[in-house]
């Protein structure tokens, strides 16, 4: 279908023909980053473990919903972290995963 889109009086052609985003762990965006993080963890991928770690501290729900999900996975632990508390809530489990992964770098 076709779509003509006004901007500051020029009329732009938009088409669906822009192929999306392909995933990427190193994403700030959840439709490349859970994706991504999905591929990870079906290949095993422990490389990926301090990208999740960080992105357990993600402003999207999604985003923390799917990391600690990968590195539950990836890892069988989960230091009692919870993707739909609050921030402030969170920050221990999140410091519990940091100090984890500094001493499990590989």
């Amino acid at each position: 279908m076709e779509q003509w889109l006004i901007i500051g009086g020029a009329a732009c052609f938009i088409s669906g023909c822009f192929a999306p985003e392909p995933p990427d762990i190193h994403s700030q965006n959840a439709p490349q980053l859970v994706p991504a993080i999905e591929i990870a963890v079906q290949h095993h991928d422990q490389s990926a473990v301090p990208f999740l770690v960080d992105d357990l501290s993600s402003q999207d729900a999604a985003v923390r919903i799917y990391a600690i999900d990968g590195l539950r996975r990836l890892t069988g632990k989960d230091f009692g972290y919870r993707a739909y508390d609050d921030e402030e809530t969170r920050r221990p489990a999140v410091h519990r995963w940091q100090a984890w992964e500094a001493t499990h770098k590989s």
